[in-house]
């Protein structure tokens, strides 16, 4: 199946000769939730803002469902929805005319149920008769998602959705994200919180210096680069790490009270097999164990770190 959107060679060099992104290449495929992660000026916000239509690319393609983005930008940007960081909006503007005034202007007929839809799933409805100036900034947020939702795309973009709001805002915008998935909709999500990416991804990228360094299914990520420690608490302290255990990744506690063993998760099964075998000849007992998986956020930062 074709992806929904695809990226090739994308390069984008500002005036001063700062070049944001290096021959990035990536494909999207419909339906999916994809977490787009990296630091702070990785390239993020200017991959998105290429692929909508904000900024010109230097060089490279970009195809939304199949519509050049640059040669039949009104096709290919009547599929996408973006939530930005920040969007300026009209102050006296009240909630409900700008949902369906965005949705104008995409030419679309005014769809009063499906408005009243979009801002009941955002708790906005309450809202709709105020000024935009009189909403908290978790309200702003919640409309900023509702105006990108206003002309049903097929491709949302939310980035980093949930700066800087409530916790409620923010298992909220994961209810919302699962409702979307649900109606096949591709959601392409960048996000300093690792965490919603390991609560809501299908595949992982990462992104440093304007390139992309891994792009890998989420739980195939954490099964290859993720690391687990097994904690052994011992029946009696150890003075040192018996010479015959010395082939394995094994820290002694200062007391000498307890082994830590640290393993990849692709050695899981063989590693601890053969460890627990090698304890019992070398007379080593224990009576408690404990074992700790990296988060996808400690892959990340390992990631960045390597490049």
């Amino acid at each position: 199946m074709a992806p929904i959107l695809s990226v090739r060679d994308l390069d984008k060099t500002y005036d001063g000769g700062f070049q944001a992104l290096k021959s990035v290449s990536l494909d999207i495929q419909e339906g999916e939730v994809f977490a787009l992660l990296g630091p702070n000026g990785a390239g993020k916000t200017t991959l998105i803002s290429l692929i909508c239509g904000l900024v010109r690319p230097s060089s490279g393609s970009i195809l939304v469902g199949g519509h050049d983005a640059l040669k039949d930008y009104r096709a290919a940007r009547q599929l996408i929805g973006l939530v930005p960081q920040e969007m300026p909006t009209a102050p006296f503007e009240k909630v409900g005319d700008t949902v369906a005034f965005t949705r104008g202007l995409f030419g679309l007929r005014p769809d009063s149920n499906l408005v009243e839809k979009i801002l009941k799933d955002l708790t906005l409805w309450d809202k709709r008769d105020n000024q935009i100036m009189a909403l908290s900034g978790g309200m702003k947020r919640r409309l900023l998602v509702a105006k990108a939702l206003a002309h049903e795309p097929k491709i949302l973009f939310l980035d980093e959705p949930t700066a800087g709001v409530d916790v409620e805002l923010r298992h909220d915008m994961w209810r919302i994200v699962d409702s979307l998935k649900e109606r096949g909709v591709t959601i392409i999500l960048t996000t300093h919180y690792i965490e919603e990416a390991e609560e809501m991804a299908d595949r992982v990228g990462v992104i440093n210096g304007g390139e992309i360094i891994l792009v890998e299914d989420k739980s195939e990520l954490m099964r290859k680069l993720g690391r687990k420690v097994l904690t052994l608490s011992l029946v009696e302290p150890l003075p040192a790490v018996p010479d015959a255990l010395s082939g394995y990744n094994l820290e002694l506690e200062d007391d000498g009270s307890s082994l830590t063993y640290t393993y990849d998760t692709q050695a899981e099964r063989t590693g601890i097999t053969a460890l627990l075998t090698d304890l019992s000849t070398a007379g080593v007992r224990f009576h408690d164990l404990q074992t700790d998986q990296s988060s996808l956020e400690d892959i990340f930062v390992d990631l960045v770190k390597r490049s």
